[in-house]
């Protein structure tokens, strides 16, 4: 009977070791992960920073475009005209 309860509490010791053990290695893992999506969002926010000035920017070469395309036209009706 004693055997038992012996074999029993080792039971008990080694699996809450053995928990402890892997407890310990998933939260390491995850504070690891954590450090990389640490960086990953700073990378992040450092290229949107960078592309604040994209829309703007598409702004102005739109209204140049467009203004070249208007230019184009008249060039395309003047080239019209002179070929008849």
């Amino acid at each position: 009977m004693t055997l038992r309860i012996f074999l029993t509490v080792l039971e008990i010791v080694l699996f809450v070791g053995v928990l402890g053990y892997f407890l310990n290695k998933v939260a390491w893992r995850l504070n690891s992960i954590s450090r990389t999506l640490a960086k990953v969002t700073f990378g992040v926010r450092a290229v949107e920073t960078m592309c604040l000035v994209i829309g703007p920017a598409t702004d102005r070469i739109n209204g140049n475009l467009q203004a070249a395309a208007g230019g184009l036209e008249d060039v395309i009706g003047r080239a019209e005209r002179l070929a008849r």
